[in-house]
């Protein structure tokens, strides 16, 4: 896997990367934008469905991005949950399906997930969204609710 286009992105991350003339998809006022980044106002479809559904080898490259990404240091390492709610658990706040997982991480979400969607290609993100998806359940899964 060619990862020159993680590293820039990490690069455009840490020295606060700017879009000029990029306007932020609808209902971004309130989140934080991963980088300072705007995604652009081409959201997916919540229904679309993922081009590497199940393809191991994009779950390692998705895997390799939540590091390098630093996902995990909200998430936790394996995605168990840390400071951000686990993503193995099967709880989803927004939606389990892999079109809302993926808008998720394109727009964000209000009080805490970056919106990434200015960062990443939309091929990046369908491989988060395998590698998530990919992930077993731990197998004790507390039985309080996030609600």
């Amino acid at each position: 896997m060619d990862l020159r286009p993680v590293v820039a992105v990490v690069a455009l991350v840490a020295c606060g990367g700017h879009q000029e003339g990029a306007r932020p998809a609808p209902g971004l006022e309130e989140r934080v934008l991963a980088g300072g980044v705007a995604p652009s106002a081409g959201t997916t479809d919540i229904a679309a469905a993922n081009p590497f559904k199940g393809d191991r080898p994009s779950a390692a490259e998705g895997e390799r991005t939540f590091a390098a990404m630093n996902c995990d240091g909200c998430h936790g390492g394996g995605a168990v949950g840390f400071v951000g709610p686990s993503l193995r658990d099967g709880r989803w706040r927004y939606g389990g399906s892999d079109g809302q997982i993926y808008q998720s991480i394109f727009a964000g979400r209000p009080r805490g997930m970056p919106a990434y969607g200015g960062l990443l290609p939309a091929g990046a993100i369908w491989r988060l969204v395998t590698y998530l998806q990919s992930l077993e359940p731990p197998p004790n899964v507390p039985t309080e609710s996030w609600r």
